[in-house]
């Protein structure tokens, strides 16, 4: 049993206070064994995955050794990025820059993050003003660089998070023009979920002789986790979900899916059926997704429909469910999907809705967890109405039927006599066939 706590890590009375009032008091083991090492100088290389509280482990011996730097002057110049933090999506480089902010609330250390689908405009004034530790997604960070609004010459610390996904993300050559620009001399912090060939290798370009060390294995489920499975045909995945959504567990619940025109669909359906649902993926604008993501922490919203991609990273606090809608084809990514739930102790359930053709990856995800995730019998379904049919009953009026009696063939037959006989052909005046003929043919008198 791990019996550290924050003050046994020799970290400055101002960040503790900032962790008290937080309510932490034990750290993880990602945080026992990776501060200590951080405030030594040694590069990391760390195996961690979201929910594992690594924001933490960077975060606070950062801030540790920044403390010196910081200055309660307003010159820029007093400012510079001491500290850069590069993360591959929007929510989660929102989600850490809040968490620097609130550890460093007793310092005098200045935090900022920057992303793309927002005006750049609104940006640069704050990038001038001069920031100690600055959380940015590459490709937003490399649009400041072109504009010179933000200079990387003095960054002492290098972190980049989630390794696996921004490689996943296309990252790759954004990441080589980052590190260019940064000193050779400087201490670099590496966390992902998996250590891939392709993860050893970017490992290789920017980390000096690190320090390995691995906590959650890529493979691993929590298990407080509750892991279901329901063997169910594709046409019948709608009703099984809105099924269980009408469970007492599922107060608050992410349903994944694997493509963002899935997701948009799927979360009309549910609206039109009296659930309060949104989406969120990459199609969203960065408002749509933060005010989505704001209603479902406040309880406005009670699922959230997510592709991998924007749900990545994301934080939320006692999430007691997630489903499967569609099952990934990426074992791994199925790992990171049920880590949403069941954290800090807390118990979760993970269900996946797995069609006939899906069940191959499902044999890859049992796998990758070794372990055989239990079957549930499919429940009674109740078919959900026929795609557009809520269209026709409001457009569309029924055709006209044909009366079964008729009282017009009731009447009798009665012969009209009168309309059978010739009509008398009146012979009209001369004058008036004259005055139709055209005067141009008329005979002269």
């Amino acid at each position: 049993m791990n019996t550290v706590s924050f003050a046994d890590l020799n970290l400055a009375p101002e960040i503790l206070k900032a962790l008290t009032e937080s309510g932490y008091a034990t750290p993880t083991p990602i945080q026992a064994q990776a501060i200590p090492l951080v405030l030594e100088g040694n590069d990391l290389m760390a195996g961690a995955q979201t929910g594992t509280g690594k924001t933490a482990a960077f975060a606070l011996p950062m801030l540790q050794k920044l403390l010196p730097h910081a200055s309660s002057s307003t010159s820029p110049a007093r400012h510079p990025v001491r500290a850069l933090i590069l993360v591959p999506t929007r929510e989660l480089a929102i989600q850490v820059e809040e968490n620097i902010k609130a550890y460093a609330k007793h310092t005098k250390l200045r935090s900022l993050v920057v992303f793309g689908g927002v005006d750049i405009k609104t940006q640069t004034p704050h990038l001038k003003n001069g920031v100690e530790i600055l959380v940015a997604t590459p490709g937003r960070l490399l649009d400041h660089i072109e504009q010179k609004s933000v200079q990387l010459g003095t960054v002492q610390m290098l972190v980049l998070d989630e390794a696996d996904r921004m490689l996943d993300m296309g990252f790759m050559p954004a990441l080589k023009r980052i590190l260019a620009l940064l000193p050779r001399t400087r201490q670099s912090l590496m966390f992902s979920a998996t250590f891939s060939d392709e993860i050893k290798k970017l490992s290789e370009d920017f980390l000096i002789y690190p320090t390995l060390i691995e906590v959650a294995r890529s493979n691993a489920s929590n298990e407080n986790i509750t892991q279901k499975v329901y063997l169910v045909e594709h046409e019948d995945k709608h009703a099984l979900l809105t099924q269980l959504l009408r469970g007492d567990d599922a107060k608050q619940v992410i349903v994944f899916t694997k493509t963002k025109l899935t997701a948009s669909r799927l979360a009309r359906q549910l609206q039109r059926e009296g659930v309060t649902a949104d989406a969120i993926h990459g199609d969203k604008s960065q408002s749509e997704r933060i005010q989505a993501l704001d209603a479902f922490k406040q309880g406005k919203v009670t699922v959230l429909i997510a592709t991998d991609v924007a749900a990545r990273g994301l934080d939320i606090d006692s999430l007691p469910m997630v489903i499967n809608y569609e099952i990934p084809h990426a074992a791994e990514d199925y790992v990171h999907r049920i880590g949403r739930t069941g954290r800090a102790g807390a118990s979760g359930t993970a269900i996946s809705l797995v069609a006939p053709d899906e069940e191959r990856y499902l044999q890859d995800i049992e796998k990758l967890i070794k372990q055989q995730i239990k079957r549930e019998p499919l429940p009674v379904l109740s078919k959900s109405r026929p795609r557009g049919e809520h269209r026709e009953r409001e457009y569309h009026r029924p055709p006209p039927q044909k009366p079964s009696h008729d009282p017009w063939f009731d009447k009798p037959y009665v012969p009209n006599i009168t309309a059978s006989a010739p009509l008398e052909k009146k012979e009209e005046p001369v004058s008036r066939q004259k005055a139709q003929i055209p005067a141009l043919f008329r005979r002269p008198g």
